[in-house]
């Protein structure tokens, strides 16, 4: 997603948002190491997502 879509959420869809995203890069973490994971390139996704969250969030601040 881009950040101009985190920008137009609100404070608390921003932080569901993130908690959602953290629960699903530790789902495929658990994966990667069971060697499970069809993309490894999803938890890089999902990473710079959190990050561009986060950002956002600070932004405002």
């Amino acid at each position: 997603m881009k950040a101009q879509n985190y920008r137009e959420m609100s404070r608390d869809e921003q932080q569901a948002k993130l908690d959602e995203l953290c629960r699903k890069k530790f789902d495929m973490r658990s994966q990667a190491v069971t060697e499970k994971l069809e993309n490894a390139k999803a938890i890089i996704n999902i990473r710079r997502d959190i990050a561009r969250i986060k950002t956002v969030m600070n932004e405002t601040k």
